[in-house]
């Protein structure tokens, strides 16, 4: 590939879950239409054009030159890199198979539901952190204002604050003097923070973290279950082995707790000596609780594995967001408890003493 070409490429940012569901939709719609892939593309880029997304624009626009030159589709994706390796994969797949419109249609389903997922976990944290914005902005309020004027009654009165109260009043003093450069400093690490967690190495850091952290361990880890069953029904589907699809589910769960679950299911399955199916396997390695691995069970007698995936894929999520949801209800009268409860240690701290000095003076 050429100097120009490569920096084209490190030009064009990776698609988001939603704009990847948006691409598999229409490219399956395309192909339901007996359009080519080449063509669709070319249509998508039309339309791109048109409403101007100039997102976007590059990448159909580098697919299509990249098809005239003869490339398979998962060729010319990958050579974009823009698209996860799962979904260039799972598109292989397809083209060899014959399945890819099954495939993209697999596909765009596969990232609503990664988009759900994101969406419902960003969805349910935006109002405590308002909470949280107000609550502060009302004690920044409290140290800088409201306690000069109390610290103008102290001295009227003939004294002074004291202890917390006198610390707070000079923290508000401090703040007040330099508040240009602390909300300098303040939007200068906010910037930071966002720049960083758009960096992959931070996001995997920070999902790590959370999948370890015993509050959000089990959510985490209910979300990479919906995900390795969402992931193994479209790969049954596409006509994989089992083998290879534990290897390409493996590769996209990024929860370590999940995926050693997984590769033992994987390693059990490669052991020529073990003569057990692979839903006894997948029951064995304990990835789902007891009703689903009894599910599992019974659908691997029926031959209905794929659809008893799909079903459990879907109650998963469900569940995950009746989590979040439940997380959310304590977590928000949590807050408002907790910053109500500061508030009010700072008002007392002030309070009582003045109503002890206007006692005495009575």
């Amino acid at each position: 590939m050429s100097e120009e070409k490569v920096k084209s490429n490190k030009k064009i940012r990776k698609l988001s879950n939603e704009e990847l569901a948006v691409f598999c939709e229409q490219l399956a719609m395309m192909l339901d239409a007996a359009i080519m892939p080449i063509d669709g593309i070319w249509i998508m880029l039309k339309d791109a054009e048109a409403e101007d997304a100039k997102d976007l624009q590059p990448i159909l626009s580098k697919l299509v030159d990249e098809l005239h030159a003869g490339k398979r589709l998962y060729e010319a994706m990958e050579i974009v890199e823009v698209f996860p390796k799962y979904c260039v994969d799972m598109i292989r797949i397809g083209e060899d198979s014959g399945k890819l419109t099954d495939v993209m249609h697999s596909l765009s389903f596969h990232y609503n539901r990664e988009q759900a997922i994101s969406d419902s976990i960003k969805g349910s944290l935006k109002y405590p952190l308002f909470i949280v914005a107000i609550m502060f902005v009302v004690i920044l309020v409290l140290v800088i204002k409201v306690l000069p004027i109390f610290n103008d009654v102290y001295i009227q009165l003939g004294s002074e604050m004291t202890g917390f109260s006198k610390k707070l009043l000079s923290f508000g003093n401090v703040v007040s003097k330099s508040s240009i450069v602390i909300i300098g400093i303040l939007l200068l690490i906010t910037a930071s923070v966002f720049m960083l967690f758009r960096n992959d190495r931070i996001r995997n850091a920070m999902s790590s973290f959370l999948s370890d952290f015993f509050i959000t361990r089990n959510l985490y880890e209910e979300i990479a279950i919906a995900r390795f069953a969402s992931g193994m029904a479209l790969t049954w589907n596409a006509g994989l082995s089992i083998e290879r699809s534990l290897e390409m589910v493996a590769e996209m769960i990024d929860n370590k707790h999940v995926n050693q679950k997984i590769l033992k299911c994987l390693t059990s399955l490669r052991d020529r000596n073990n003569k057990k199916t692979f839903t006894e396997l997948l029951v064995d390695a304990e990835i789902f609780n007891a009703l689903y691995s009894r599910m599992i069970a019974i659908s691997g007698k029926s031959g209905s594995v794929d659809k008893a995936l799909e079903r459990i894929a879907t109650k998963y999520d469900e569940h995950v967001d009746k989590r979040i949801s439940g997380v959310i209800s304590i977590l928000e009268p949590t807050l408002v408890i907790v910053f109500s409860m500061i508030i009010c240690g700072i008002l007392l701290s002030v309070m009582l003493p003045l109503m002890n000095i206007m006692r005495s003076i009575g």
